[in-house]
């Protein structure tokens, strides 16, 4: 069972993925249960964003400072 990171699952979960990513995140879900809940569970997290952002609703600066204060603690 091959283990994914978050960044690689995002790069699939918005169509940005190498092909060869691709082809193994794809074949990883057939088997993985583990891995096709946490995929749900993107997906939702993402329609849920989607239709926030429809409506108008951002972000406060709070979150987002806090965001990127977080992706820079995870830089290698």
């Amino acid at each position: 069972m091959e283990k994914f990171n978050q960044e690689q699952l995002m790069l699939y979960l918005y169509g940005e993925a190498s092909p060869i990513l691709k082809l193994a995140i794809d074949n990883a879900l057939k088997d993985d249960s583990e891995l096709q809940k946490e995929m749900n569970m993107l997906k939702r997290t993402k329609k849920q964003m989607d239709e926030l952002k429809k409506k108008g609703v951002s972000p406060s600066p709070k979150s987002i400072d806090a965001i990127l204060k977080y992706a820079a603690k995870k830089k290698p």
